[in-house]
């Protein structure tokens, strides 16, 4: 019997919700549930970090989550295709080493899925997410930024 699309296509949407759900508190990954989620052979990749195996994904989230303070995820799109799904999100997070503001980065996220996530990736702007926020380096990456944006 041939699957029809519109199954499949629930299944990916329920995939792709799970997973959202799963990273939604930063603070607090789901992380019980990780092998719902990803194959034990998955592989993730940020600016980072380049990972492959649910193991040291798990260890790094696990890590992750420890030293934040505050962190959620807001998702604002995303795209879902029989066997990726491309999901854009703000991160709110407040990080004891960046002081006491909540700050906001902007990413995207692609999954690449069967059955479970094997294969992960998050893009974002490490400037913003860090750089920025450090004293001395945060004002010389400002205004580089602010530079380059007035180049014609």
């Amino acid at each position: 019997m041939i699957e029809a699309p519109e199954l499949k296509s629930e299944q990916d949407i329920m995939l792709v919700e799970r997973f959202k759900a799963f990273y939604e508190d930063v603070q607090r990954p789901q992380l019980e549930k990780i092998s719902d989620i990803y194959t034990s052979s998955v592989r993730f990749k940020d600016p980072v970090h380049e990972l492959q195996g649910i193991e040291f994904v798990h260890a790094y989230l696990t890590e992750m989550s420890a030293n934040v303070e505050y962190g959620r995820f807001e998702y604002l799109d995303q795209l879902v295709s029989e066997d990726k799904a491309y999901i854009k999100w703000n991160m709110y997070f407040r990080h004891p080493k960046l002081g006491s503001d909540i700050h906001v980065v902007r990413g995207m996220t692609q999954i690449q899925y069967t059955d479970r996530i094997y294969f992960h990736e998050d893009v974002y702007d490490m400037g913003q997410m860090i750089y920025e926020h450090i004293p001395v380096m945060g004002t010389f990456v400002k205004m580089l930024k602010q530079r380059l944006a007035n180049v014609k």
